[in-house]
């Protein structure tokens, strides 16, 4: 395919999953609704804008990988689950973690290295967890999210609680071996499972025209008897009514559910990438007509609210962001004795 021709299709990410999300719907959100997800959606952003900037200052190392632009995907989700469901994900988890309700400036302090960080400083970007939160990590190797998500949700169906395991994954962790493995058993054994792929288009820098044969990802669990959705993953009602769909199918006892979200990050793979294998304009494209924040934000003000409201949303969102930088900037490092602490020998 043309480099034009590919570019005009990725570009277009909303458009490209309309027939495909005609089925699932979109779930009509109140006026509270979409607040909620314009504030949840606001904190990802302004939160990872922050971690970029930290990162370029030195105060994070390792890898960074940043969800600026996927919002939509981990707050529809949420906002259709119940707090006993259980969530787990890759790498590119720091917005899962605020979705769930954890702490910002633990977060951050997580990213910095510092001992308030929910993994005392020792995890970094890519390894937190929160038990109370019922958030069970982003996962450095690539697929994983898949078995792991499957034995969470093994615990579900022994328990016979009615939880249900969300495990997100990208789409280049889609043609992993292990996730097909995992596909296997959750169907076999009639798991409670939503398997959510988030289709941002170009895994860790290869457009998945160039790298998927099947390049529908909701179509992946055919094979399995799975049934899937391709949804709109700009837009945060899309993704709310898809997951709401698989949810009720899973505590129906039906078995596992796959979503495949149509979604765009506007950073690289992560803070290394300079992101040169697609164009300045194409990214431009989809901030400026598929946005989900500024799709919530127009509908918002169609339907009465101020601008001054919504400054004042975004002006408390930077305040929390804030503080949680200076929490991850001042808070003590691990004490060297916490490198025995831990461990499994």
């Amino acid at each position: 395919m043309p480099a034009a021709d590919r570019n005009a299709k990725i570009a277009d990410v909303a458009s490209a999953a309309e027939g495909a999300q005609a089925e699932g719907g979109i779930l009509a959100f109140t006026r509270e609704q979409e607040l909620s997800a314009y504030r949840a959606m606001l904190l990802i952003r302004r939160f990872e804008e922050k971690a970029g900037q930290m990162y370029g200052m030195g105060l994070i190392g390792g890898f960074c990988h940043l969800y600026i632009g996927q919002e939509a995907v981990v707050v529809g989700a949420r906002m259709s689950a119940k707090s006993t469901d259980q969530f787990i994900t890759g790498y590119r988890d720091h917005g899962h973690m605020l979705a769930c309700g954890m702490e910002p400036k633990r977060v951050m302090a997580e990213l910095t290295g510092r001992r308030g960080g929910y993994s005392k400083g020792k995890g970094g970007s890519m390894h937190m967890f929160s038990r109370e939160k019922n958030f069970y990590g982003g996962h450095g190797i690539v697929g994983a999210p898949a078995p792991l998500g499957v034995g969470l949700a093994f615990a579900d169906l022994y328990r016979g609680d009615g939880s249900v395991s969300l495990t997100f994954f990208g789409d280049g962790a889609a043609n992993q071996g292990q996730v097909y493995e995992s596909f296997n058993m959750a169907e076999l054994w009639k798991l409670p499972i939503v398997f959510i792929v988030e289709n941002n288009r170009y895994a860790m820098g290869t457009s998945v025209e160039r790298s998927s044969a099947q390049s529908n990802f909701s179509m992946r669990g055919t094979a399995f008897n799975i049934p899937g959705r391709q949804i709109d993953g700009m837009d945060v009602r899309a993704v709310a009514a898809a997951a709401r769909e698989a949810l009720d199918w899973c505590r129906a006892g039906k078995g596992p559910f796959l979503i495949e979200a149509q979604t765009y990050r506007y950073r690289g793979h992560s803070m290394s990438d300079p992101a040169k294998y697609r164009s300045k304009e194409e990214v431009q494209r989809v901030r400026e007509e598929h946005d989900p924040i500024e799709q919530v934000r127009a509908r918002l003000l169609a339907g009465g609210a101020s601008e001054d409201e919504l400054k004042q949303i975004d002006a408390a969102v930077r305040r929390i962001v804030s503080e949680a930088a200076d929490f991850a900037t001042n808070d003590p490092e691990p004490d060297p004795s916490e490198l025995w602490t831990d461990v499994v020998v």
